[in-house]
């Protein structure tokens, strides 16, 4: 991968180009995250542009599997998932426009012709696509993104793809125009024919970077330097960026990092493992759910929690697979009764959803902690149908259109003709409307909450009745009270399913309260304080009936099961005629006075919920 430190047709702003490969995929996203969170702690504000070759509008309709998970942005933006490490290390909130495609280009210039824009030219690829390129970065860089109204300093721009294709030609031919006359930013063994020079090189290698391997590099590259993985971390103090800041016109302050360095430290120290089991459809490529596993690395820093992460896939958990493939069946199910927590992440499609009923059902019987996120969220719903209320073929209308108890249901406004860019999507306003449930605890007992969302299929309005007369808690609705966002099930330790993703907003610092609460559950540590309350005591094995030994003076829990119990419904159509009590036993509380000297302070939640504006 190489740098470069601005372009001389862009002087007002300062650009870093992080560009390279002869495969897809090595680290430049993270190069590039890094690059940009150490200006950032130079004090310099700091910007991310993401380009990609590719002819698709966004990243929408691509497969989890060729391209990893789909990154959905406040505005909506359904973008690549290099968009959420640049949010994630530099705390920013980003655009749908930081992220350029081909399509993208191309649609603009069609326009500007069909609009007369162009009237007597023939449009060319020099200089109208790379105009139209131009002038997308410089206009997508001023623009504010870390809350203030000031416009970034420096704007840090990754160029995806591999270089030599023709789709990467197009934007190859920006980097060229109006260069030096050394050459362009060209990596890998094609730099050579270009001729080009570049600032740094950025290696990815197994091995010690040694004089001997520098050979193979016949490169003309200014700085070579050996990067680790960890990033800024490790080599933020050697130095080597005051010589590519000086070349790229920068002189900032001396980089703070040691936010990020203790950080860094503390995973390295942590021991105490907890072990989550993470049951999807697209459990091949792990970027197909990166930003669930960066949410449970933050939470399990929180916690101080070292986290074990098994890739269960939802189709080996079925019957079918018992006969065809006995030993993929029974590994599955071992890793999913071995794990503390288990977390079903969304997706699309009927492959493996019956995988992830028998996961859900799992849960709920065995008192497992559970985290569902949009489908998973739905998946409860039907498994807790067909369980609970007896309703065999209960099921969503995306799986089976003819079902004859559709829980889940299409959304009436959402397209059913187009694919691209037509869900509900982006950040949306959701009411907590039980001020007692686990969820509002974990959001410190806010009424509204902005989360990001990406689904066209919902809980059918009409079946909701009958699911909280049988014990089924939906805790939070959007704000027509209509469409349901957050379900808990109050006789479980931690039962929750939501129809957002809470992944998407998860910082390093600023872990999303839901997947705390999770990992706390997972790890025995949800006695957490939220605002000087107490949370609901959970172990394992439900609800402590007594606090553990020598606890200080006044502190303990008050049994489950002392307060008003929900009736039990009969095996079939009872379910309307269930008494729904006001307060369920399972959200009464004993007082607790100050923090037990056996609960360690790594498990208190303090937790800074930022509102944002609901989209659109």
């Amino acid at each position: 991968m190489a740098l470069m430190a601005h372009h001389p047709r862009m002087a007002e702003m300062k650009y870093v180009v992080v560009t390279g490969g002869v495969v897809s995929g090595l680290g430049k996203g993270v190069t590039a995250s890094s690059i940009g969170l150490l200006l950032k702690s130079c004090g310099l504000r700091v910007t991310s542009i993401k380009i990609d070759p590719y002819l698709n509008m966004d990243a929408g309709t691509m497969s989890p599997f060729e391209h990893g998970e789909v990154f959905v942005l406040d505005d909506g933006g359904e973008v690549d998932l290099d968009l959420g490490n640049y949010e994630r290390f530099l705390d920013v909130t980003l655009t749908r426009e930081n992220n350029i495609t081909s399509g993208k280009i191309y649609q603009a210039v069609l326009e500007n012709e069909r609009r007369g824009d162009y009237l007597g030219k023939t449009v060319q690829i020099v200089p109208h696509l790379t105009d139209v390129i131009q002038d997308r970065i410089q206009s997508v860089a001023k623009v504010p993104v870390d809350g203030t109204p000031n416009p970034p300093d420096v704007c840090v721009i990754e160029l995806g793809g591999v270089v030599g294709t023709l789709s990467h030609s197009l934007f190859q031919a920006l980097v060229t125009l109006g260069s030096p006359p050394q050459g362009t930013l060209n990596p890998c063994h094609l730099l050579r024919l270009y001729d080009s020079s570049s600032f740094m090189l950025v290696l990815k290698t197994f091995a010690t970077f040694t004089s001997a391997l520098s050979q193979f590099l016949v490169l003309s590259v200014n700085r070579r330097q050996s990067l680790l993985s960890k990033a800024f971390v490790k080599f933020a103090p050697s130095g080597w960026y005051r010589t590519y800041w000086f070349a790229g016109a920068l002189n900032p302050a001396e980089p703070c990092v040691e936010e990020w360095s203790a950080m860094a430290r503390s995973c390295e120290n942590v021991t105490v493992p907890v072990r989550i089991a993470v049951v999807g459809k697209y459990t091949g490529l792990a970027d197909s759910y990166l930003s669930v596993l960066k949410g449970l690395q933050h939470a399990c820093i929180a916690c101080s929690r070292r986290l074990l992460v098994d890739w269960v896939a939802s189709s080996s958990l079925e019957d079918a697979k018992l006969h065809d493939m006995a030993e993929e069946y029974e590994s599955a199910w071992s890793m999913l009764k071995d794990a503390d927590g288990i977390l079903i992440p969304g997706g699309f499609g009927a492959r493996g959803v019956q995988g992830m009923i028998l996961a859900a059902k799992y849960a709920r019987e065995n008192n497992v902690p559970f985290l569902g996120l949009c489908l998973g969220m739905q998946v409860a719903v039907i498994e807790f149908s067909r369980s609970v209320l007896n309703l065999e073929n209960a099921n969503s209308t995306e799986f089976d259109p003819a079902t004859p108890y559709p829980c889940v249901v299409f959304m009436p406004e959402v397209s059913d003709t187009h694919k691209g860019g037509t869900m509900r999507l982006g950040s949306r306003a959701t009411l907590i409307q039980t001020p007692h449930c686990i969820t509002a605890k974990l959001y410190q007992k806010e009424t509204h909450i902005y989360e990001r969302h990406r689904h066209r299929y919902e809980v059918n309005p009409q079946m909701v009745e009958a699911l909280e007369g049988a014990g089924l808690c939906f805790v939070a609705r959007d704000e027509t009270g209509r469409r349901m966002e957050i379900m808990e099930l109050p006789s479980h330790p931690f039962y929750v399913g939501v129809q957002f993703h809470p992944e998407f907003k998860s910082r390093p610092g600023k872990p999303s309260p839901l997947f705390i609460g999770f990992i706390q559950a997972a790890s025995g540590q949800m006695n957490g304080y939220i605002k000087g309350d107490p949370g609901t005591a959970v172990t394992r094995r439900g609800y402590r009936s007594k606090p553990p030994k020598r606890p200080e003076t006044g502190v303990g829990y008050k049994p489950r099961g002392t307060g008003p119990r929900r009736p039990t419904p009969s095996s079939a159509g009872a379910t309307a005629s269930v008494p729904k009590p006001s307060v369920p036993a399972a959200y009464e509380y004993a007082s607790v006075g100050r923090r037990p000297s056996w609960l360690p302070r790594a498990s208190l939640l303090r937790l800074q919920a930022v509102e944002r504006p609901a989209f659109r």
